[in-house]
């Protein structure tokens, strides 16, 4: 049992900020005269006697941690979030949900993904609005502090790449990520702000710029709008909303480094160049496809072309228009750029931009040992050599990844989903962008109608996406626990 307090002390300081977070909009509600303000308070003392029982239970015991240990804590806090978070949900009188709808919600919250059950959102009590807000903007930040300091040492599917002479070894992680916390945040509250004067400055109301600023930051996409930013129907919204989207996508460490020492470290990044050029080539094929659908190609077609590819590929998920009406050929692109993502260390999902480069890395490798024996060629990535360990790692993600997808698409059939609803479901959830495609879950809908067995596959392909599969499978494997 000991070797499970540095875990339990840790997930009790998370389950501690989360029950006090779950105070600010039963403020809010209170101070506005609503009475959901009950439901956040008697959550927030659930979770704050279980977090503060927890750390107090484990106290002084998480100076250093094993790789295995590292392993539980990266899942199980996820999954102890989740399970907190879906509280308010399940007891608001407004909302009336099953705890299985709200573990969806909060699980879709906190990893970012941006899928809902709930319909009129124009309707509901604002405190409900802002918590859902605040679940995705706390698990952008969870997840760049997991990209920087935990994916890495844990060699997950490539993550190595990135690692950080500071976080070498799994002792290191609790102390230097404390460290580099103060920085981080300051960044990543710092742009939330920017959000949240640009909305204001673009026209929308202060409480939906604040609820929009933090999902849009953290590529999220929870609205307070059913009709999503489509609402406003406004150029300078979505201009802001493209602007922090990409923000939100590019590498937080490339900030960090902007902040200390090289001021350009953005530009000179290739992930960063990678990213752009996917953006421009998917908005031209989006834009192009309209013309599928019957639609003209004009300015306003190419607006909503650029919104809707950086919303669905950074897997924001604010939609404009129902895209999946725009032919054949666009609900194919808009499929496959599910898929892409965002850079790694930043809040965005999917498979990521650095793991298309090494593979376009190898396959290069591959084509010049066939046509020049005798030439050596190493893949590289940002200028530097790759161990042979990153191209493996990263063919096996792909792997696994999309073995994974087939699996969940036709278990989902067996539950009476449509081909095109369970292809989308299963990509939508384990790339975490939020809506699929088709008339049930796609822009203009919800997961609201799926079976219950289907929205608890789903929340696991939500956590397993966010954790880049291999953080939570490995614990499914008898060797992982012998010891």
């Amino acid at each position: 049992m000991k070797q499970f307090q540095p875990i339990f002390l840790v997930i009790g300081i998370l389950l501690s900020t989360l029950g006090c977070a779950m105070l600010v909009p039963a403020l809010y509600d209170l101070a506005v005269g609503q009475q959901e303000w009950t439901a956040f308070v008697i959550s927030a003392g659930i979770t704050l006697f279980t977090g503060i029982g927890m750390t107090l239970a484990s106290r002084g015991r998480a100076h250093n941690l094993t790789i295995k240990q590292a392993f539980i804590l990266t899942t199980f806090s996820w999954l102890a979030l989740t399970a907190f978070s879906a509280i308010p949900f399940t007891l608001s009188a407004e909302l009336k949900m099953s705890y299985t709808d709200a573990f969806f919600e909060a699980m879709s919250g906190i990893t970012t993904t941006g899928s809902t059950v709930i319909t009129g959102l124009d309707d509901l009590p604002q405190g409900i609005l802002l918590w859902r807000g605040l679940l995705q903007w706390l698990g952008g930040l969870g997840i760049i502090v997991m990209a920087i300091a935990v994916l890495p040492m844990l060699q997950v599917g490539g993550m190595q790449a990135f690692r950080v002479e500071a976080f070498d070894t799994a002792g290191s992680i609790l102390p230097r990520a404390a460290q580099m916390s103060g920085t981080l945040i300051s960044i990543y509250l710092i742009i939330t702000l920017c959000a949240i004067v640009s909305y204001s400055l673009a026209g929308m109301p202060l409480f939906d710029s604040t609820v929009h600023a933090m999902t849009t930051v953290a590529t999220g996409g929870f609205s307070t709008h059913d009709a999503s930013l489509g609402h406003y129907d406004d150029a300078m919204i979505e201009t802001t909303a493209i602007i922090f989207m990409i923000l939100g996508s590019l590498p937080f460490l490339l900030y960090i480094r902007m902040v200390k020492s090289n001021r350009f470290a953005i530009f000179q990044d290739s992930q960063v160049h990678w990213f752009f050029g996917f953006v421009a080539v998917l908005t031209l094929l989006a834009w192009m496809s309209q013309s599928g659908g019957g639609h003209k190609v004009g300015i306003l077609e190419f607006r909503d072309a650029v919104f809707n590819t950086i919303s669905v590929m950074t897997g924001t998920g604010y939609a404009t228009v129902a895209f999946d009406n725009w032919g054949t050929f666009a609900i194919t692109l808009f499929f496959f750029t599910m898929f892409v993502g965002g850079c790694a260390g930043s809040t965005s999902c999917g498979i990521k931009i650095f793991r298309f480069q090494i593979l376009f890395e190898t396959i290069k490798q591959r084509i010049l040992t066939f046509t020049q024996p005798n030439r050596i060629a190493i893949p590289q990535f940002n200028g530097a050599p790759l161990p042979d360990t990153v191209p493996n790692a990263v063919m096996s993600f792909f792997f696994l990844f999309f073995m994974i997808f087939l699996m969940m698409s036709f278990v989902l059939t067996l539950f009476g989903l449509d081909n095109l609803t369970a292809l989308s479901s299963a990509a939508t959830a384990l790339t975490n962008v939020g809506p699929g495609l088709g008339p049930i879950v796609g822009p203009a809908g919800t997961f609201k109608p799926l079976p219950d067995a289907v929205k608890w596959i789903l929340s696991a392909g939500m956590l397993l996406g966010r954790l880049e599969l291999f953080a939570v499978l490995v614990m499914f494997t008898p060797a992982f626990w012998r010891g």
